[in-house]
């Protein structure tokens, strides 16, 4: 149906501008569509309007969830005539919320269409875009759905901005022309939202939540140049889903590769599922009239038990700062309002209730140009608490990340610190050992994580390990590994008879304790668990006189002979060599063949001297 044919059956809806707008009156609430969804020039059409008018409304307000556009600029210009209230800070609206100019109203999004059916937020006014209606009087709110179709539903009057530009775009997104009060005709491309390339700290993050991320999961992320740089850093995985409240630029990139492909979902399978989208003029034409994409109002996309329902979903979500008990804000810094709830909590409660569901938690480890820590002791002084300690599993920095589930504090604390940037890891510890929240003997690891360490293995087809240097928080899982261990096992590795016992401060001292200048401790973990389990230790500690390092290696009794050991041992001799060491020493009992057979499988160039009776001091030489 295009205009000629509106102005024939509908010819009221296609009226003057100035007639148009002479219908808001004084004290009207008045919703304007979201980010790159809001209508421009019938916007600008309103504020001329305005300056014509300046009298013929005042005290009127204006209701957004993100705003691109011109309103916060005419929200300064016409002060008297209505005041701006956002859903969700952005940067333009962010000085004014602070000073008192603009409003906020902390809301889970979801929770935003209920209030507009009920009256509880009355809207008069909807001024929003449409795409061109279809032969059959239908029209599509193209790139934004999510709140702007409860609006339509409540206000009294609705003005639609026609954009030959706005995609046509499937799901919940239509209306009828009939239920539209006027029509303004004009075209213009719509407003684009483009981030920077991602920094090394974000493919790092990115990098590091792919990890977490397993072929299959649906998957829900935010904006900006972090989620981007996650979208990336998943393009090799196969079978992705998307149930998602943003459909972004990197989104569509991987629907293309066919990374994308929706095929497991349990729910609107085969369909990528969002409620806007905020991207290139690219990414537009790729949703216009695509079957694989559908957008659906806020309060089903962000609907925590719709969420619940789609096993293996993983929600991804960015925050300013979490404190060492797992408190984190993602919408203010201290007293200072800087964004909004939005769907965090819709999203992160939502994929923890549903079948092997996980939430993750990014954030760069630093703000400021590295001058301060995202991760501190408590949080700051009047910081809007946006997910709870008991909403937070997973949490991934550039320097790895943190399981946060099932943890009490002093788990929680030390597994922060050691995602924390390096320099302030110190004092975050001595924070943390003031408030009693560790041990007051806590040590830490000299020389921060070696990520740069880490080994992938295959040591059976379809089964994988993870060797990677000690971390700070790894006491509870060294202490699980030791009482696992056979009394065979514990006094072939540690010459101990009787009571086994591994006491924190003996255990700390064994493992913990190290500077990887000199000395090195690494883990065998299997890969893609939950819950990280210890498979097996190797570690050195460096004789400086004779520039070699005392070795040791054990391996959990279930899965010796499984080739672990020798994976743990290669790969230390690897680091070593990488020292410039120039072999290892070890006591070896006699009776430990196993652990002669290992040095002779390595390759070690071996010498042996009896010290005693019942055990061999070997000098384990590097082959050259």
């Amino acid at each position: 149906m295009d205009i000629e044919s509106i102005r024939k059956v509908f010819p009221a809806k296609l009226i003057p501008e100035k007639e148009i707008f002479s219908r808001i009156n004084p004290g009207h609430r008045i919703f304007i569509g979201t980010g790159c969804g809001e209508p421009q020039y019938a916007v600008k059409a309103f504020v001329r309007y305005m300056e014509s008018n300046p009298k013929a409304f005042l005290d009127a307000e204006i209701f957004q969830v993100w705003t691109l556009g011109v309103v916060p600029k005419a929200a300064e210009l016409f002060k008297k005539n209505f005041r701006h209230n956002a859903f969700f800070v952005g940067a333009n609206t962010r000085d004014a919320v602070n000073s008192g100019t603009a409003d906020y109203t902390p809301v889970f999004l979801s929770r935003v269409p209920h209030l507009f059916s009920k009256g509880m937020i009355p809207i008069d006014v909807a001024l929003i875009q449409i795409s061109p209606p279809d032969e059959r009087g239908f029209a599509s709110l193209g790139v934004s759905v999510d709140i702007v179709k409860a609006a339509v539903e409540a206000a009294s009057i609705v003005i639609a901005q026609v954009n030959n530009a706005m995609p046509r775009v499937h799901g919940d997104t239509f209306i009828h022309v009939k239920d539209v009060d006027f029509l303004i005709p004009y075209d213009e491309p719509l407003l684009e939202y483009e981030t920077s390339l991602p920094s090394e700290v974000s493919e790092r993050i990115g990098k590091n939540v792919a990890r977490i991320v397993e072929d299959g999961d649906t998957i829900q992320v935010g904006y900006g140049n972090t989620p981007n740089a996650i979208l990336s850093a998943l393009s090799h995985k196969k079978n992705l889903g998307v149930h998602t409240e943003l459909f972004t630029d990197g989104i569509a990139e991987l629907m293309r590769q066919g990374v994308i492909t929706n095929d497991r979902k349990p729910i609107d399978r085969g369909k990528s599922v969002a409620a806007f989208c905020m991207g290139t003029t690219e990414t537009y034409s790729f949703i216009h009239d695509n079957p694989t994409v559908e957008f659906r109002t806020i309060d089903y996309t962000n609907n925590p038990a719709v969420i619940a329902r789609i096993d293996n979903i993983t929600a991804i979500n960015s925050a300013l700062e979490i404190d060492l008990t797992g408190q984190a804000t993602a919408e203010s810094i201290g007293r200072a309002f800087h964004s909004g709830i939005g769907g965090h909590a819709d999203f992160m409660r939502g994929s923890t209730m549903a079948r092997h569901g996980k939430s993750i938690l990014v954030l760069p480890s630093t703000a400021l140009a590295g001058s301060v820590s995202r991760i501190v002791p408590f949080l700051r002084e009047g910081a809007g608490v946006t997910l709870s300690r008991g909403d937070v599993y997973y949490v991934v920095t550039e320097f790895g990340i943190a399981f946060l589930d099932g943890k009490n504090i002093r788990e929680r604390a030390m597994s922060l610190i050691g995602i924390a940037h390096p320099k302030f890891q110190p004092a975050l510890l001595e924070a943390a050992r003031e408030r009693s929240m560790i041990y007051k003997d806590q040590t830490s690891i000299r020389g921060g994580y070696p990520e740069e360490l880490e080994s992938h293995r295959i040591l059976v087809p379809g089964e994988g390990v993870l060797l990677r240097p000690v971390r700070i928080s790894d006491e509870p899982l060294l202490k699980d590994f030791f009482y696992s261990l056979s009394e065979g096992t514990v006094y072939k590795r540690f010459f101990m008879t009787g009571p086994r016992a591994m006491p924190h401060e003996k255990l700390q001292h064994l493992f913990l304790d190290i500077d990887i200048a000199k000395e090195m401790v690494i883990l065998a973990v299997p890969e893609h668990e939950t819950k990280e389990v210890v498979l097996g230790v190797a570690q050195y500690r460096g004789n400086k006189a004779s520039h070699t390092a005392e070795v040791a290696v054990v391996v959990r009794d279930e899965h010796q002979n499984r080739g672990i050991g020798t994976a743990l041992l290669s790969h230390l001799s690897y680091i070593a060599k990488k020292q410039g060491l120039l072999g290892f020493t070890a006591e070896v009992l006699r009776e430990n063949r196993a652990m002669l057979h290992l040095f002779q499988k390595v390759g070690f160039d071996i010498t042996e001297k009896e010290v005693i009776a019942e055990a061999f001091s070997l000098r384990l030489g590097f082959q050259k």
